[in-house]
């Protein structure tokens, strides 16, 4: 037996689990969710309601898992010799040999499979499905972009605000994009999420910045340094609170009203925190900023939102 498959044998939950850093769902998920409850609760053109069939929402919640844990596990399927040379990374579970690469790639496979599977669910709407492909490519191109552009951050941020662009979609069906005005919501939230994305994955690279220049890795902190880096965040965190206000005043149909605002004032005491507690000369609670503040306004948009549009 080779040492590979040693490792693949005495795997565990927690392994699998931590290579996809499974927790991190809370990051994305929230505003899948978020978005289905606003396309469940914005009039169609026509004035009636869409009704979710329980395949739906069993969709959405499959959709994001596997796709997202089919991203990471590739993610660290092609970076498992940029992270065995990091000394931030070495412990992860490929450079560690705590998993074989022969199962983080089956892994990644299967995940990959069922996602375009998943997406069947949606049927007899076809768009998902159709998509599934575009989408799942785009998703793992982000783990190569580091190789030849900056923009990586940016990618990323894209890469998760197409989770309440397609929930919306998936729950409207095909009406959604023949009607453009109908998309008007789902974009604003999805560009908004691209902002906050990029701008937490940028102050993230900031711990590599050192490592990446000597690499040959792209990133914003490498490129203009640790200290530009933190002002293209906060332009960025900028972007994201501008694009939030913006929601409800240029998608009033969606119903958010004062809790949706009262969230946003709370979302934005968040980032300044965020921006308070990790700085260029001090990045040691970098982690605390990175999990709990983004899990925190991923929660308070999803919770808050929900309520206002749904209930209020």
């Amino acid at each position: 037996m080779t040492r590979a498959e040693t490792v693949a044998g005495t795997a565990n939950l927690s392994d699998w689990l931590g290579l996809i850093r499974f927790s991190h769902t809370l990051f994305a998920l929230p505003f899948a969710a978020l978005a289905t409850v606003m396309a469940l609760a914005t009039p169609l053109p026509d004035g009636t309601l869409v009704t979710a069939r329980a395949l739906d929402l069993l969709g959405i919640l499959l959709c994001m898992v596997t796709a997202r844990s089919a991203a990471m596990a590739f993610n660290r399927l092609v970076d498992h010799r940029i992270d065995a040379a990091n000394p931030r990374t070495q412990g992860r579970h490929l450079p560690a040999g705590k998993l074989s690469r022969r199962g983080v790639m089956l892994f990644t496979v299967a995940c990959c499979g069922l996602f375009v599977a998943a997406t069947s669910l949606f049927l007899p709407n076809w768009i998902p499905l159709a998509g599934s492909v575009p989408v799942l490519l785009f998703l793992l191109g982000y783990s190569l972009a580091k190789r030849f552009t900056s923009a990586a951050h940016l990618w990323l941020g894209i890469a998760l605000s197409l989770s309440p662009l397609c929930a919306w979609v998936a729950i409207r069906g095909p009406a959604s994009i023949e009607n453009p005005s109908d998309l008007v919501a789902p974009l604003l939230l999805a560009a908004a999420v691209a902002a906050w994305v990029t701008g937490f994955d940028i102050i993230y690279a900031c711990q590599d910045a050192t490592f990446d220049s000597g690499a040959g890795l792209h990133s914003v902190p490498s490129r203009f340094g640790v200290a530009g880096a933190f002002r293209i965040a906060a332009l960025a965190h900028g972007v994201m609170l501008f694009l939030l206000i913006a929601l409800p005043i240029l998608a009033p149909q969606v119903g958010f009203g004062w809790l949706y605002a009262m969230a946003i004032i709370g979302i934005a005491g968040l980032v300044v925190r965020q921006h308070w507690l990790v700085r260029p000369d001090d990045l040691t609670r970098v982690n605390e900023a990175f999990f709990n503040a983004n899990v925190a306004i991923s929660m308070l948009l999803l919770i808050c939102g929900s309520i206002d549009c749904w209930w209020l």
